[in-house]
């Protein structure tokens, strides 16, 4: 019997991450952070959104950062200011009377009330809460460890060489400037992965489209994990050797 082949998912730390981020994660062994690229500021790396306690729109939290052109996500640092605080105070509002906080609540209230330091840090160490709550053994490899060549397209192509892949699995915003012929001619496929939201959590008010993947969690609970298998969907994408760039 054939192995599988292995496949790349390599995606950029964020803060809280929607279910999409996830959904990609279903089957596979591993995630590789991208924590060697550089920052973009007011992005997912340091901000999402979750319920509001009433009837109002989502609440966004942000991790404060020390701004500076043009560094790494693995070199911003953490704002001394009382952030964790406010997000707590937040969660707590929003999802009190969730069905499974109480479940969460004391492995989030110690994550909060951490020091902090490095922004990837604080991203890295909400993504293993959330891989662990949702039952998916994915390990965490940060790319700044695997010190890949190049940039863009050809340094994914690298990051697949270090890691034995050969399928690489991007979401759709890759497809303004993946070069998939560069791919086929290091002889890795691509899939492209996307995500559609299933409705859950009945009963209770609040649910937008494009909240944390927390907001599941406390919602659906043993159950999250489904809810993203209903909702992903991958197509593989096929690339001949030497095309056109």
């Amino acid at each position: 019997m054939t192995a599988p082949q292995r496949v790349l998912v390599a995606h950029q730390p964020a803060y809280l991450p929607w279910p999409g981020y996830f959904s990609r994660l279903l089957d596979v062994h591993e995630l590789v952070l991208l924590d060697h690229v550089q920052f973009s500021e007011r992005r997912w790396q340091h901000r999402n959104r979750v319920r509001s306690s009433g009837d109002g729109p989502p609440v966004r939290l942000t991790v404060p950062v020390r701004r500076r052109f043009g560094q790494t996500i693995r070199d911003v640092q953490v704002a001394d200011e009382p952030w964790a605080v406010r997000h707590w105070r937040t969660l707590q509002h929003a999802y009190g009377r969730a069905p499974y906080w109480a479940a969460h609540r004391d492995e989030l209230a110690a994550l909060y009330a951490r020091r902090w330091r490095r922004l990837a840090e604080v991203d890295e160490a909400f993504t293993r809460f959330l891989l662990d709550a949702l039952g998916l053994p994915v390990r965490l490899v940060r790319s700044s460890e695997l010190a890949p060549a190049g940039r863009s397209t050809a340094m994914l192509a690298d990051l697949c060489a270090r890691t034995g892949a050969r399928t690489l699995r991007v979401g759709t915003g890759a497809l303004a400037y993946l070069d998939t012929g560069l791919l086929a001619d290091h002889g890795i496929g691509v899939q492209i992965s996307t995500y559609t939201h299933p409705a859950y959590g009945a009963g209770h008010r609040g649910w937008a489209p494009g909240l944390s993947v927390l907001d599941l969690l406390l919602m659906e609970g043993p159950a999250a994990a489904e809810v993203l298998r209903a909702g992903a969907r991958t197509e593989t994408r096929v690339a001949a050797r030497g095309a056109a760039r």
